[in-house]
């Protein structure tokens, strides 16, 4: 889809901050796609499900987080605490049902977080990077890296999805530790089903086993894709993701 054909965004303001937001009306329970780190609400995996929306006539709510995509901000300047309040903030303006969340890498630790105040009706998480400012940064980096971190604040870090390198913040990093949840039991209060690739780099499959580990002994479902990278874009894993929220959504719709 090029520039021309792609719809608009309507921008919503949450906590003092105007978020890009697309919203397409339709039945029940509302699905709201909630991004990766440093991704944007027109990701393909987030197409595919706007597509499934429109065959089906179902709600499909995409947002930007503050300093992502079209939404305002800077990136370097936001946390974890600011794209939970941005989620919320969008889920309560939005999709005041209870709506059924789909996260994708960060967006999977949003979503459970969310699901306290939120109530969803299901999750669907992609390569869940749950505690990921802690247990798949800080613990992996070198000394010198983590000395850089807490001298300057900031490190630069060469990303393999974009020309521009991420920086990795110490605000980030401290504010993650007010998040953590992998060191206690986690119950959503609804169905949750995990889709994780067995090859991806960015959040290792193990990781995932430690969140189905903490989550509930029924209504989970992990599906392991043993050649699936962290990005999960391919056309069968466009299919598997439509089929798991078309499975969780259908059931309160």
């Amino acid at each position: 889809m090029d520039d021309t054909q792609r719809p608009p965004a309507t921008m919503l303001t949450v906590g003092g901050r105007r978020l890009a937001t697309l919203v397409r009306p339709g039945a029940g329970p509302p699905v709201v796609w909630l991004g990766g780190f440093r991704s944007d609400m027109r990701a393909s995996k987030a197409e595919a499900l706007d597509a499934w929306a429109a065959r089906e006539g179902r709600a499909f709510v995409r947002f930007d987080y503050a300093g992502h995509g079209e939404s305002e901000g800077m990136f370097a300047e936001c946390t974890i605490s600011d794209w939970l309040a941005d989620a919320e903030g969008v889920i309560a303006a939005l999709a005041p049902q209870r709506p059924v969340l789909v996260g994708s890498s960060m967006g999977g630790w949003i979503a459970l977080l969310a699901a306290a105040k939120v109530r969803p009706a299901g999750l669907v998480l992609i390569a869940p990077a749950t505690d990921f400012t802690e247990a798949l940064m800080w613990a992996q980096f070198p000394e010198e890296i983590r000395a850089q971190i807490l001298r300057d604040g900031v490190w630069q870090r060469q990303s393999q999805y974009s020309p521009e390198p991420t920086p990795v913040t110490r605000a980030l990093i401290e504010d993650g530790r007010r998040h953590l949840m992998l060191g206690t039991p986690i119950d959503p209060g609804c169905p949750v089903h995990i889709l994780q690739g067995m090859a991806d780099p960015d959040v290792p499959w193990p990781h995932a086993m430690r969140l189905v580990e903490r989550l509930p002994d029924t209504g989970v479902i992990l599906t392991l894709i043993k050649e699936g990278d962290h990005r999960l874009s391919g056309p069968a894993d466009l299919d598997r993701l439509v089929a798991a929220v078309e499975g969780i959504a259908s059931r309160d719709a």
